[in-house]
């Protein structure tokens, strides 16, 4: 089975000047920083299709996540994998290794009379630093390295298992609102306080973006994402309507801004408080195995968070490869 998505990227990869079947001309394209918000198809082409074709010629796009569903009317897809290929040339000044480079994205794609209308992709460039030798930033608490499929490896779920029970998708897409609400309840003291027991299975895998790492069970998330976080953030708001896709067992949530919060402490990521209210670029995509949740794919614009608190991490690379090369 062949996807909208997958026919864009092959016609991409084949020749660009082809596209008009799969994306509006108007297009709103947002990727993660540095890249930013594009609002046609031209910008989309330039400053997000080309440097990635350029750094990686080979380029092939591996998904192990995709739903869709219908939210406010419109028909939306969420997905995640690698965008996989020789890393022969920089890409954004992340220098070149001629090894194989995957580069993880996470996705929210809306349609509109069968083409891409609307698109929030982050790219997780902080492992393609990771990758390159060349980020800056602290290591990971979390596990580093490639991120895993479903370990049910039934996340494709177009062709054949692309009709959805809606009373499953529903069942899994309030326990993801009840879980968001329960992370809402946090008292300011005790991360006991929220109690993500009642939700999550207790060997729960939370995969996160380079720079926290990969978390296993709820003690090892509380001790290498959730503490640091939101003693960090203490007024966090999570926005969890932003767009929502529910798909049998799996659901997916954000786009952006889909949070907003406060750094007045210091901790996460080992960076001192700036006191400024930040807005978050953040994609989950969740999987829901009996009554409770397993498995978590989480996306997190980092390099834009940093950039909100004055923090450039592709001048900091930069200055990097720089002292390197003296």
């Amino acid at each position: 089975m062949t996807t909208l998505l997958d026919k864009l990227y092959l016609q991409l990869k084949s020749s660009a000047d082809n596209i008009e079947a799969y994306v509006a001309d108007d297009v709103q394209w947002n990727v993660s920083a540095p890249i930013n918000e594009l609002h046609n198809k031209a910008q989309m082409l330039s400053q997000f299709w080309q440097p990635l074709i350029t750094a990686l010629p080979d380029i092939e796009r591996k998904p192990f996540i995709h739903i869709e569903s219908e939210y406010q009317g419109a028909q939306w897809i969420a997905g995640t994998g690698y965008f996989v290929g020789t890393f022969a040339k920089d890409l954004l000044d992340i220098p070149a290794t001629n090894r194989t480079l995957y580069l993880r994205y996470t996705e929210l794609v809306k349609l509109e009379e069968g083409k891409v209308k609307e698109c929030f992709i982050i790219l997780d460039f902080l492992d393609a630093m990771n990758q390159a030798g060349v980020n800056p930033l602290r290591k990971s608490l979390g596990h580093d390295g490639l991120i895993m499929p479903p370990s049910t490896m039934d996340g494709l779920c177009y062709g054949d298992t692309a009709k959805a029970d809606e009373s499953e998708s529903q069942k899994s897409q309030q326990l993801v609102i009840d879980m968001l609400d329960e992370l809402g309840r946090f008292d300011g003291k005790s991360l006991a306080s929220m109690q993500l027991q009642n939700f999550w299975h207790s060997d729960f895998m939370w995969y996160g973006p380079a720079g926290i790492g990969t978390t296993r069970g709820i003690e090892g998330f509380r001790a290498n994402h959730q503490g640091p976080f939101v003693f960090s953030f203490p007024d966090r708001s999570v926005d969890h309507k932003a767009t929502l896709v529910a798909h049998n067992n799996y659901v997916s949530t954000g786009g952006w801004p889909h949070m907003h919060g406060t750094h007045s402490v210091g901790g996460w990521l080992g960076l001192p408080p700036t006191n400024k209210e930040l807005s978050l670029r953040v994609m989950d995509i969740w999987r829901r195995e009996g009554e409770l949740l397993k498995e978590n794919w989480v996306a997190i614009d980092i390099i834009d968070m940093c950039m909100q608190m004055g923090i450039d991490v592709f001048a900091m690379m930069r200055e990097q490869k720089q002292g390197k090369a003296c």
